[in-house]
């Protein structure tokens, strides 16, 4: 059993941020991450976007193409594979801020990204391909079962499957913890997902993003 559901929108650089420290703090507690999906075109098909907003209709759309290549690279390798594509393609998308051709060629870019980073190639093919997308809705639902509807990515269940159970949207972090202070963040956000009852902590000024 995992200790820690991680659902993310490859797309997000927030949920990016927020992975690295998950992954930063798995190394020093030796703890398991479950990579899990949630779509962000899923989450908005009933919000919908405004009408002038081109940015976010397209990065959601490349990451439900993304998430159905995750969903290949699981059915090929399983949990580990999952965790090594979204590390392809968070640091090249996100840290390196590449992303020409993204949105204009994206089987092609994603084949890039897994290229460089020695993956099968062949999961790339699945970024249009609808088999997959049964997953991600119900692994969306999911995640929104446990926290409620009005939230975004990512979302995180801690102890998954014990009775000391809790999911929180976020934490939305505009740099990664490291070291002492990733684990005393963790610490702090794990008592608060599984303290019974506490529904939201929140407020809405973020710093600039730092992926270093």
């Amino acid at each position: 059993m995992a200790d820690l559901e991680f659902f993310f929108d490859p797309g997000c650089p927030w949920a990016w941020v927020t992975s690295r420290w998950a992954t930063e703090v798995s190394t020093l507690r030796k703890y398991e991450i479950s990579w899990k999906f949630v779509s962000l075109l899923v989450i908005n098909e009933e919000r919908g976007y405004a009408a002038n907003d081109v940015y976010h209709p397209m990065i959601h759309g490349f990451g439900l193409k993304a998430l159905r290549v995750a969903s290949a690279a699981r059915a090929a390798g399983g949990n580990d594979a999952v965790a090594k594509f979204y590390t392809a393609l968070g640091t090249t998308m996100h840290t390196q801020k590449r992303r020409d051709g993204l949105d204009t060629d994206p089987h092609k870019y994603l084949t890039s990204v897994l290229s460089e980073y020695s993956l099968p190639t062949q999961w790339a093919n699945s970024f249009e391909d609808e088999t997959h997308t049964p997953l991600v809705r119900f692994e969306t639902e999911t995640a929104l079962s446990r926290t409620g509807k009005d939230v975004g990515t990512p979302i995180l269940t801690f102890k998954p499957g014990t009775p000391n159970e809790g999911s929180f949207f976020g934490p939305v972090i505009p740099r990664i913890p490291r070291g002492e202070e990733a684990v005393k963040l963790w610490d702090a956000v794990e008592i608060v997902a599984t303290t019974p009852g506490v529904a939201e902590l929140k407020r809405s000024i973020r710093g600039a993003l730092d992926f270093s």
